[in-house]
């Protein structure tokens, strides 16, 4: 009997950006697939808000150089792993639920000529496969936000983390007017559970044993992308629908539309975290 499939695992195998899409976009750019450098994913491989500048916050909030060993939680595609590796060359791993996620990403950053420098391994945020201390930095983008147990994750970068090592993440936030029925539609269409507040996330990573947390409300900038890439997606539309069909397109235009009222009427949005990894106590 075959298990069932996780809700993230299900979203992401259905979502207009993929390896595929990204293939398919340099094609048509004319690009030389056997030679191409990690400038030329850029315009479709970060797969979050704020595109490279947001990358470039949240690494320098993390700390991260080119000794850095870096985790990278929730990967992905590795996008933001890659620009990392490249901007800073630090090692990257990315972790990944999602098994076509994280083979795509393998063969997008062997594509480029990263696959030393970003390694990709499938596994569970809420049980890292790495040992205690293994990493420098951990950084996260719009990613937990999928991870049920958020205790447990934290806890988890905590223990991979040396003592002094650097956590840096973003993601959705809960604002005090979103009800439980828009919550339970966002479970039910993008497997955005156990959402959090800032303060929420703020004592979680205190829990989890971080000290010097710090926190951004971006709820505002990202309402402003949030509209753009709702306008470039139906933009897109002829494109999406002969790789996806239109049924899928309909749904994500539905969904997407959904997301930016919330976002517009200051029921959800969006902050960016980061903290020390404290002292260890036992």
């Amino acid at each position: 009997m075959s298990r069932p499939v996780p809700p993230a695992v299900d979203f992401y195998r259905r979502h207009p950006i993929s390896e595929g899409q990204i293939v398919d976009a340099l094609r048509r750019q004319g690009k030389d697939l056997a030679r191409l450098r990690p400038e030329d994913l850029y315009d479709y491989d970060q797969d979050h808000y704020g595109g490279l500048e947001a990358v470039e916050a949240l690494g320098r909030r993390a700390g991260i150089d080119g000794a850095s060993r870096v985790l990278d939680v929730c990967a992905g595609l590795a996008g933001p792993a890659r620009f990392m590796a490249r901007r800073w060359g630090a090692r990257i791993t990315g972790v990944d639920l999602s098994p076509d996620r994280a083979a795509g990403a393998r063969r997008l950053s062997a594509a480029v000529g990263l696959g030393r420098l970003v390694r990709m391994v499938r596994g569970d945020a809420q049980a890292l496969p790495f040992r205690r201390g293994a990493f420098t930095a951990v950084v996260s983008q719009e990613g937990l936000l999928h991870v049920p147990d958020k205790a447990a994750t934290l806890a988890e970068c905590r223990r991979v983390l040396l003592p002094g090592g650097r956590l840096a993440f973003s993601d959705w936030i809960a604002k005090p007017r979103l009800g439980d029925g828009e919550r339970r539609r966002l479970d039910e269409w993008m497997a955005a559970v156990t959402l959090q507040s800032i303060d929420s996330y703020k004592a979680l990573l205190a829990g989890a044993g971080f000290v010097s947390v710090g926190a951004e409300d971006l709820s505002q900038e990202w309402s402003g992308i949030l509209r753009r890439r709702l306008e470039m997606f139906r933009g897109l539309r002829a494109d999406t629908v002969a790789r996806l069909g239109a049924a899928r397109y309909d749904e994500y235009d539905q969904l997407y539309t959904f997301f930016v009222k919330l976002v517009e009427d200051g029921k959800l949005g969006g902050a960016r975290f980061s903290a020390t990894a404290g002292p260890r106590t036992s």
